[in-house]
């Protein structure tokens, strides 16, 4: 399909954008990768008048540690963090999850604040950045303000950022060797997941059982409480709401929710 009639706008700042937002409002949609906001236009689930393009914003590309934690610039491509050295150091679960997102086209197109923006519940890198427990950084009108990811995600393509804001910078703990684990069932390498699971200190996410990335609460607390990792994986799903389409009913997502968590777990236990 071809997407509805827009209009393109080229920004070379944060400033210009954010100027271009006021302008046009709720009718423009912020364009990065494209990745994920291309393919919903085609399908008519957005139809922005005016597109923003800030590709080439610079100085939106980075990854630096800022006291106990690593800044990420929201224009940092998924080939540029899977590579990133201080990445690799500081918090190996993302570049470990950049490399596997989509295929290479995706990967040196795609920028981690469109994905976090886009909010899919079935997107990689939110998982593991809800894992970590990230901050998303947001600039308006009214300056910059800090978004834990817990809250910045509401529901199916839905962010608590609003029509005059964009992500700027993403911001996680740094782990350094505490141990992680990632795991994804696909029907290709490429596809996005039917459900995914990321672990991290205790924490654990998911995609794809429910309308936003979501934590795993049930197990976080059992393994609070003392409970075994294969004890704890079994109350993944436990207050998710896993749909049900041409991949993957909700009962075999909730199988996949509770196997693919006792997984990254065991992982992370170095088991």
């Amino acid at each position: 399909m071809i997407p509805s009639p827009f209009e393109y706008v080229k920004v070379r700042s944060v400033d210009e954008a954010l100027a271009a937002l006021a302008e046009h409002g709720e009718d423009a949609k912020l364009l990065a990768g494209g990745h994920s906001l291309l393919p919903i236009m085609k399908l008519r689930l957005a139809i922005p008048t005016v597109l923003i393009d800030i590709g080439g914003i610079p100085g939106l590309s980075y990854v630096r540690v800022d006291g106990e934690q690593v800044a990420i610039g929201a224009g940092t491509r998924h080939y540029v963090l899977e590579r990133d050295e201080v990445a690799r150091t500081e918090v190996p679960l993302l570049p470990h999850v950049a490399g596997r997102v989509g295929d290479p086209q995706v990967r040196h197109r795609g920028t981690l604040g469109g994905t976090v923006a886009h909010s899919d519940p079935a997107s990689d890198l939110p998982t593991a950045l809800l894992a970590l427990g990230g901050t998303v950084v947001l600039q308006g009108p009214q300056g910059r303000r800090e978004v834990p990811v817990t809250e910045f995600w509401t529901g199916f393509f839905e962010t608590a950022m609003s029509p005059e804001e964009m992500v700027v910078e993403l911001r996680v703990p740094r782990t350094g060797s505490i141990g992680w684990g990632y795991e994804k069932f696909t029907r290709r390498e490429n596809d996005w997941p039917i459900v995914a699971a990321a672990a991290v200190d205790g924490r654990v996410a998911l995609a794809n059982m429910a309308g936003m990335v979501v934590r795993a609460t049930a197990t976080e607390e059992a393994l609070a409480r003392g409970a075994s990792i294969a004890e704890a994986a079994e109350l993944a799903d436990q207050g998710t709401s896993p749909g049900a389409d041409m991949h993957a009913d909700a009962d075999y997502r909730r199988h996949l929710a509770r196997l693919l968590t006792r997984r990254a777990l065991e992982k992370a236990a170095g088991a």
